[in-house]
């Protein structure tokens, strides 16, 4: 148990203003055996002799030499960076689930800040950003080749401060500004309801130190006043990840096997190479915060709901319960966010987040930069994958970590023209349409599930992947006949 519990560790999307971290805690030690390039780091020593002794004026030591490891670090892939005192504090702090800041999940796309998503119920929500939109400058300070980690340090401040943005939405001629007051932004980890008489949604919105605990309290809640409960629909859509203890207790709250493997690590370290079980000691350092759950969760028939927003801890749930056909999977392609980013401390308040291993689902399925493709695709709205279109996913990013069956070159090209002309129609449809309420009763996603538990037709989306698909087979003690799986008509 203690090599498990020494390397409980953090994943996410590593782009989130203050949402969720990125990483495995992990004590640092030189373990290479290479040799160091001598000649390489001559120059790197003239380089900064010449700043110190040319520069047009004076430079600290300490910023040269943040800047250089910054620099470094960020150049691998962009997840990995170098965390300074204040980076460092604020990656403690949204692990808990709360910061100060405008609420957005964020990432670089050629050369500019682009909103994934805004988050729920929060200042960014509220001032009417919306996915796909380009921050160009924060502050007036123009963001044109700006870190991800710079961005979210220019947005981050005290409780009532304002930080105003510049934001370009793609198909308007001209940018906006928009002052943005910070708040303490509490993100609540885990919701549940009852959708309709025997069917319930459960929604897990990031994985934080505390899901477990509310997950445990909001299901025993649930099936406590509805114990004859047919359908359940856990929601991952627009999770960006979080904990990786968090991934593996939600699993394995639904899986009837605790030794079932959960997710596998490979990378170049032995360490890197690990497979991590359903047991209370791959989730829980102490307790066990799922004791006493309602049977029912490992038996009850489950949709897992994922969209293009559903990242790293998240893909790992949905490719477990995927995997072992536990639950169908429905909505669209995952995120793709399948690296482990292990944090080394330098100091006692300086850290690097660096990537180390990629993660595998059970069956040995790489998640990095393809995700996990749901067994039935279902489009965001009646209309269309709208928001779908305006989302970023891990292989646009600059830099990323190839993925092992990553297409590129000229079929990377067109699916970028055909994703532009994608999001172009998407922004029309959507300009003047609600944000979508998840869970709410416009929520076409959770419909069709529904749909798909009472053995009614459920409208696909019109892709390759859906044509000529057949009927999925009967979830576990469902008693319901197989669905009628319905295209949308043609227009």
């Amino acid at each position: 148990m203690g090599k498990k519990a020494k390397n409980f560790g953090l994943i996410g999307l590593g782009m989130v203003a203050g949402v969720a971290a990125s990483f495995q805690f992990s004590a640092y030690a030189q373990k290479t055996g290479a040799p160091l390039p001598l000649d390489e780091l001559r120059q790197l020593a003239d380089v900064y002799g010449l700043i110190k002794t040319d520069y047009v004026e004076p430079v600290e030591d300490k910023k040269l030499l943040s800047e250089a490891i910054g620099g470094m670090v960020a150049s691998l892939d962009p997840h990995s960076v170098y965390l300074d005192q204040k980076a460092f504090r604020e990656m403690r702090e949204s692990v808990q689930g709360k910061f100060v800041g405008v609420g957005v999940e964020i990432a670089s796309e050629d050369g500019y800040i682009k909103i994934v998503s805004p988050i729920e119920d929060t200042p960014a929500h509220k001032a009417g950003i919306k996915a796909g939109d380009l921050i160009t400058r924060i502050d007036n300070v123009p963001v044109r080749n700006m870190s991800v980690d710079e961005a979210i340090k220019r947005m981050r401040g005290k409780v009532g401060s304002k930080v105003t943005l510049t934001i370009a939405r793609p198909g308007e001629d001209q940018p906006w500004v928009v002052p943005v007051a910070r708040e303490q932004i509490n993100v609540q980890s885990v919701k549940a309801k009852l959708v309709e008489p025997g069917y319930a949604w459960l929604r897990v919105s990031q994985f934080q130190e505390n899901t477990l605990e509310e997950l445990a309290k909001k299901s025993k809640s649930l099936f406590a006043e509805n114990p004859d409960i047919k359908g359940l629909v856990l929601d991952l859509r627009n999770d960006p990840g979080g904990l990786l203890p968090g991934a593996i207790g939600v699993s394995a709250a639904f899986l009837p096997k605790p030794d079932q493997v959960i997710v596998s690590t490979k990378g170049q370290l032995s360490d890197s190479n690990t497979a991590y079980y359903g047991r209370r000691e791959f989730y829980a350092q102490r307790g066990d915060p799922l004791a006493g759950l309602p049977a029912a969760l490992k038996t009850v028939p489950m949709v897992v709901l994922v969209n293009g927003g559903s990242a790293s801890a998240s893909e790992i749930v949905a490719g477990a319960l995927q995997d072992y056909k536990r639950a169908i999977v429905m909505g669209s392609q995952t995120f793709g966010k399948g690296s482990v980013q292990t944090l080394r401390q330098l100091s006692a308040d300086t850290a690097i987040k660096l990537t180390t291993a990629r993660y595998y689902t059970p069956k040995g399925r790489p998640i990095q930069a393809t995700g996990i493709v749901p067994d039935l695709r279902v489009h965001e709205t009646a209309e269309g994958d709208m928001l779908n279109a305006l989302r970023v996913r891990e292989a646009d990013l600059q830099r990323h970590l190839a993925g092992e069956n990553e297409k590129k070159g000229a079929s990377a090209t067109a699916a970028k023209n055909e994703s532009l002309e994608q999001q172009k129609r998407a922004l029309a449809l959507l300009k003047d349409r609600k944000p979508l309420e998840f869970g709410g009763k416009d929520d076409f996603q959770l419909a069709q599930a529904i749909n798909h538990f009472k053995g009614l037709p459920v409208q696909l989306a019109k892709t390759e992947d859906n044509r000529d698909k057949p009927a999925p087979q009967p979830l576990p003690g469902a008693e319901q006949k197989p669905p009628e799986i319905k295209a949308p008509p043609k227009k």
